[in-house]
């Protein structure tokens, strides 16, 4: 038999999390134990001890062996999804731009954990004078990644780069209203870029399975 106990990598209430990975707390209560300031494995700071010694303890205590999931620590800032500005507008006192990629689609954790990617030379609300909300081009109405602030207005065909994108961008990604999957480049050491992966219709079709036989 095995237990999964699954702690969320934003983790800032270290004695929760550690009454929590050595079962002395009440599971049943619902109160939430982790929230958005914490640190992950490869920050800075982060208590390797204290984990060390929950581990120890649990196998210890219970006799059962732990196995740690490598998860978000492996990929944690890493990637890159590049997306165009296909369009502005104002709506009332909002300022929107609606980018060729989809929060929906390509980016799902923005809005289910929520999650906000940071943003090439974007600054939070009112960090910068010009505050634009970005959406992707569904037709679903909460298809937004969120609000940025800039130092100038966007512009139609503009490119911004988002980061930290290689850990659910590409496993969770999908192909909604036929939104197409951006391909998959690698840039080498000298800026040299490549191609690994690239995505058709053939993706899209294959999405809803094959004909039985």
């Amino acid at each position: 038999m095995a237990i999964l106990k699954h702690i969320s990598s934003k983790n800032a209430d270290y004695g929760a999390a550690e009454a929590y990975l050595t079962f002395e707390h009440d599971e049943f209560t619902m109160k939430p134990t982790l929230d958005e300031n914490g640190r992950l494995v490869p920050r800075e700071g982060y208590r390797l001890a204290t984990l060390e010694q929950c581990i120890t303890e649990t196998q210890k205590k219970y006799g059962v062996q732990v196995y740690l999931e490598p998860g978000e620590a492996w990929a944690l800032n890493a990637g890159y999804l590049v997306t165009t500005v296909l369009d502005t507008l104002q709506n009332g006192e909002t300022s929107l731009a609606i980018l060729d990629m989809s929060a929906a689609c390509h980016t799902p954790d923005v809005i289910e954990m929520p999650y906000r990617p940071p943003l090439l030379d974007a600054g939070d609300p009112g960090e910068k004078p010009y505050l634009i909300r970005l959406g992707g081009p569904t037709c679903l109405a909460g298809d937004v990644v969120g609000d940025y602030s800039f130092a100038s207005p966007l512009t139609e065909g503009q490119r911004l780069i988002f980061g930290d994108m290689a850990i659910y961008t590409t496993c969770k990604n999908n192909t909604f209203n036929g939104m197409p999957l951006p391909p998959i480049w690698a840039m080498d050491e000298n800026g040299t870029c490549r191609e690994l992966v690239k995505f058709g219709y053939s993706d899209f079709k294959m999405r809803l399975g094959r004909a039985a036989d």
